[in-house]
């Protein structure tokens, strides 16, 4: 595997870690995702997303201590990684920190790898945000 490319996006939500829990690790109700078209349970610890136009990712979930903690290793046909999701309670509500480490197959994706991952956190993030305050 060639070096990973990481990321960090850190944000702030106003509902309780418990709540953020319950819909980030919910994988029967990924609709409010805009990034997918599909999510399919493959195993007790293992899932695959469809991005749009069907493009599969394979996770498996590596740590589970709920409602702190979520990690997966990840594998498509352009990169492989992990990714791993920390919620902390605080006063205001739930500080959510996602980390996402990707080595992409092909040298030359290595240079779009970044921006993707930023992009990809900052939907994530703002997807998330209108999915709790329903």
């Amino acid at each position: 595997m060639t070096e990973m490319i990481g990321s960090t996006m850190e944000t702030m939500v106003s509902q309780p870690r418990e709540a953020v829990w319950a819909v980030v690790t919910d994988l029967d109700n990924w609709q409010w995702r805009s990034d997918l078209e599909g999510l399919e349970q493959t195993g007790p610890d293992s899932f695959v997303e469809y991005g749009k136009g069907g493009f599969a990712t394979h996770f498996t979930v590596t740590c589970r201590q709920e409602p702190e903690r979520w990690a997966f290793d990840l594998v498509n046909a352009s990169m492989e990684g992990t990714w791993t999701g920390e919620f902390q309670a605080v006063p205001e509500g739930t500080k959510i920190t996602f980390t996402e480490r990707l080595a992409p197959k092909k040298k030359w994706m290595r240079l779009l790898m970044k921006g993707y991952l930023r992009r990809q956190q900052t939907r994530y993030f703002a997807d998330l945000k209108r999915a709790l305050e329903k």
